[in-house]
């Protein structure tokens, strides 16, 4: 009994049990094993060509003999010849089988005992049909791999974004588009690498289980180390190790990294995520600006072919220099507040806060408002690319201060889209400051703060020793993806997003 043979799968055939149809898959492959021709016994395949070649180099390769591999997608039975589409990983080729071509019996066996899904190779030549469409003519098949699950119908596809984000590989079978995006992400990947190895920078690795959760404001997953019996924590940044690399005199630094984080999940948030982080000795913030604008520049023109891109229906310009505000005049730009005119001030900034509607904590000083009012009244509307710059120092406790005006510290976020995608510093380096600032984060931790850092005595004690003026920055792999692949969702740019267990 046939399955199917046409464009369209069994799960398209509702008159047929869908229990049905995976015992007939299952039959099949046992009746392949007993007659001693197991597909799952094959170890390779030989393999010299993709798709995508054979289409790029048409010209020299007609008539010659060739051997491709990959998946049945779909297959058009007219009898005594068929037509298959093999995907590879470069794409779809188009195979034409006569039965006197490839044997009587190979032929049988390939009508009695294939179905879409199975991987197979075919050996034949290269030639161009009457409808003028590359493909390869077989003189020799081979099943190498049996799907025993029917792939999704083909007009309809896979649809359902919870089914899609868990079985991932399916995902990728089934919808193009989402490998594109999978092979862009490394395009950018590579870009920043080579960005970074070009300017001396040396690509390094640190602890992913720390003592300590250090280097960022958030809060972290924890583990026991049995051996040691000691709680861990799942790093929450690369920062604080990075820098005692800078007191280490390596000068220019960068680590790709994942980055876990026990927080709440989003379009924009997922608990694991890949950060780059690079700190170079002997500059500062503005030198910081610079490289980040220039590297994602370059990510786009690698990986868009543009630096005029859409986001989301929305025009997006990512030509160098990016804007420059300070978080002072973007406040005053959007909401007419000064808040450098009553500078330390938390009664006023209180006061300001109520007439916005904003709620804030027992905790809250002046430069905390003056971020909260900034994070809900000003980011909404920083579509293009925009660096705001100079925060209060109460939300940036790793950060120099300005030396005209110590309420505010050499800070800034780059803002894309109307979301931050960079955060960079002017590191604080002076070990005394740097414990201060540690006991105020322990006070906000005692006061109930999670996400409030820890002390690092160890790195304070780097400290001691003398980092020479830096500079920083951290940038969110995910959603630099997101922005240049035009994705929505942090999810659609991970291989395999978090998800909660089904029942």
């Amino acid at each position: 009994m046939s399955e199917k043979i046409n464009e369209t799968n069994e799960t398209s055939q509702p008159e047929q049990d869908v229990s049905e149809l995976l015992q007939i898959r299952r039959d099949k492959l046992t009746a392949l094993q007993q007659a001693g021709r197991d597909p799952f016994a094959i170890t390779a395949c030989p393999r010299d060509i993709t798709a995508q070649e054979i289409r790029d180099r048409f010209e020299e390769l007609e008539n010659c003999d060739v051997c491709i591999a990959g998946r049945v997608m779909s297959w058009r039975d007219m009898g005594k010849a068929s037509f298959l589409d093999i995907h590879d990983r470069s794409g779809r080729i188009q195979v034409y089988l006569k039965i006197d071509q490839v044997g009587e019996e190979s032929y049988n066996d390939l009508k009695s005992y294939w179905d879409l899904g199975d991987i197979v190779s075919i050996k034949g030549y290269v030639f161009r049909t009457r409808r003028g469409e590359i493909s390869v003519h077989a003189k020799e098949i081979k099943l190498l791999s049996k799907s025993l699950l029917p792939m999704p119908e083909k007009f309809h596809g896979l649809k359902d974004t919870d089914l899609r984000y868990r079985q991932r590989y399916l995902d990728l079978i089934v919808n193009p588009e989402v490998k594109d995006t999978f092979i862009k992400r490394s395009e950018i990947v590579r870009t920043i690498r080579n960005f970074l190895d070009e300017k001396s920078y040396i690509e390094v690795e640190t602890p992913v289980l720390s003592n300590i959760a250090g280097g960022a404001t958030a809060r972290p997953f924890i583990t026991h180390h049995n051996t040691l019996d000691i709680d861990m924590y799942l790093r929450i940044a690369t920062e604080l190790h990075l820098k005692r690399l800078i007191v280490g005199g390596m000068e220019r630094v960068y680590e790709i990294g994942r980055i876990f984080r026990n927080e709440g999940m989003d379009v924009k948030h997922n608990p694991e995520f890949t950060t780059i982080e690079l700190y170079e000795a002997y500059t500062d913030y503005c030198g910081m600006m610079e490289i980040t604008e220039n590297m994602i520049h370059e990510c786009a023109m690698k990986s868009c072919g543009t630096d005029k891109i859409t986001y989301q229906g929305e025009e997006v310009d990512l030509a160098v220099p990016f804007k420059r505000l300070s978080m002072n005049d973007a406040i005053k730009e959007y909401t007419g507040i000064d808040f450098l005119s009553f500078k330390g001030d938390t009664e006023k900034a209180i006061a300001v806060a109520k007439e916005f509607g904003l709620v804030t904590k027992g905790t809250d000083r002046w430069g905390d408002i003056m971020s909260l009012v900034f994070e809900e009244k000003v980011e909404e509307n920083l579509l293009q690319p925009t660096f705001i710059y100079d925060y209060p120092v109460e939300v940036s406790p790793l950060t120099k201060r300005r030396q005209d005006c110590p309420e505010l510290v050499e800070r800034f976020e780059l803002f894309i889209t109307r979301r931050e995608l960079a955060n960079a510093y002017s590191e604080l380096n002076d070990p005394i400051d740097q414990r201060g600032r540690f006991m105020h984060q322990m006070e906000l931790r005692e006061a109930g703060d999670e996400e409030a850092n820890m002390i690092d005595e160890d790195f304070l004690t780097s400290l001691e020793y003398g980092m020479p003026p830096t500079g920083g920055m951290g940038m969110g792999i995910d959603r630099l993806v997101m922005l240049l692949t035009d994705s929505a969702s942090i999810r659609d740019v991970l291989l395999f997003p978090t998800m909660k267990p089904r029942d």
